[in-house]
């Protein structure tokens, strides 16, 4: 796996939020939800992800792209 020093803070700080919630993905979601709202009462701009895109059509290019 390629290592920065970016991508190894971000690693880091996950798995001691994981940790505090001893790995328990339900509490984890909960917290980050917490978080969010908090975050929007505090101002902050909540932006969803971008649409994804359309799935491809016809048969030839679903096998072209079924392994994206």
């Amino acid at each position: 796996m390629w290592n920065d020093e970016i991508g190894s803070e971000v690693r880091t700080i996950r798995e001691a939020h994981a940790a505090k919630y001893n790995y328990d993905l339900s509490e984890i979601v909960e917290d980050l939800k917490k978080s969010e709202q908090k975050h929007k009462a505090e101002g902050y701009i909540h932006v969803q992800p971008a649409p994804k895109e359309n799935l491809p059509a016809t048969p030839l290019q679903k096998m072209r792209f079924a392994h994206r």
